[in-house]
């Protein structure tokens, strides 16, 4: 017997109620327990969870960040749950913020997340006047109905198979990176199992970023697998993403962010997603980071490709290093069998 969906709903009581509607309208007709407080968790183990959050003036949820605490005291609380999560703000900062650090900090603990796992309401539901235009609606209706709707997603959801055709994008001098070093320790493994990898390098400027067409010229383009600048995001990378049922980003650090051609590729792939949704591929990546802030990029990766581009996130899905020399990164202890972990956990 399937157990119940799991909402896990962190209290807070003067700035609750209008999640509780939209939670009362969702979950019509779904069989499913709540859990508020934090120090008396069920037995989670591959569960699907909903994680439910209120956030204050501040966009703050006491609760929220004993969650958080919880999930980062144990590595596998979350092992084999996939995940989904509502965040309802009462301003308009800090929803989507929260939002990855919650799963970034989840995906750690062993939760997988379906593609577009977010559906957030900012204070104002300004947020969603896009889709009240579409559906003829109120943006508070139109929030309801995305919370219906990503229940439905969460609850029918049927993870990716492993990857046989695996994309490797990165933008990186095999020369001094110590990713595509890393990489190499992860790579080897994958091919010894018979998986298909593609590697593209989109470094010296071979990708332009987004030019921020009309909506109906980059659809048009994108129906026909295209975009205006043409060039190797239309001849290699877009039927790359196309073929591939996992996608590996190799990320160096710049600055607390993703490099800027893999930024680019990011924004060009608004091209393909017009016409194509990424649910049934996984997302990976390596990160290195030469000081710190290793997650932060990682939380890129989440809201730019799980959030927003909609690819299936596997449990634990990056690979964190820090390591500055060249070089460096393959004498750090244990990365040897970090990296043949990883390639394991992307095989099964």
């Amino acid at each position: 017997m399937t157990a119940p969906l799991l909402v896990i709903q962190p209290p807070l009581s003067y700035c609750q109620s209008r999640l509780q509607d939209v939670l009362d309208y969702a979950l019509v007709g779904v069989d499913f327990e709540i859990v508020a407080d934090m120090g008396a968790l069920p037995e989670l183990r591959g569960r699907r969870l909903l994680f439910a959050v209120a956030l204050g003036d501040t966009g703050v949820n006491p609760a929220a960040y004993a969650l958080l605490d919880a999930l980062r005291r144990d590595p596998s609380l979350l092992e084999g749950c996939t995940g989904a999560l509502l965040v309802d703000g009462a301003r308009e900062l800090y929803t989507k913020s929260f939002a990855r650090e919650l799963v970034f900090s989840a995906n750690l603990a062993g939760c997988a997340f379906i593609g577009r796992p977010l559906v957030e309401a900012t204070g104002s539901l300004q947020n969603f006047h896009v889709q009240a235009h579409t559906q003829h609606t109120s943006n508070l209706e139109a929030y309801r109905l995305a919370a219906r709707e990503l229940i439905t997603r969460l609850i029918a959801h049927q993870p990716p198979d492993p990857p046989h055709n695996l994309l490797a994008l990165h933008a990186s001098s095999r020369a001094t990176s110590n990713t595509l070093a890393l990489w190499e320790l992860v790579k080897s493994p994958l091919q010894n199992q018979g998986v298909l990898i593609t590697e593209i390098n989109l470094r010296n400027g071979t990708v332009n970023d987004c030019a921020g067409c009309a909506y109906t010229a980059c659809l048009h383009l994108g129906e026909q697998g295209g975009c205006i600048y043409g060039g190797v995001m239309v001849e290699d990378v877009f039927p790359a993403v196309r073929a591939c049922d996992a996608l590996v980003l190799l990320c160096p650090n710049y600055n607390d962010a993703l490099s800027a051609n893999l930024s680019a590729f990011i924004n060009r792939l608004t091209a393909l997603f017009r016409q194509l949704r990424f649910y049934d591929k996984r997302l990976y990546g390596i990160v290195v980071s030469g000081y710190s802030g290793g997650d932060i990029v990682a939380q890129q990766l989440i809201s730019a490709l799980c959030m927003n581009k909609s690819f299936y996130l596997p449990p634990r899905f990056t690979m964190l290093e820090t390591a500055n020399d060249a070089g460096s990164a393959l004498l750090l202890d244990g990365v040897i069998a970090r990296a043949e972990a990883f390639a394991q956990a992307i095989l099964t």
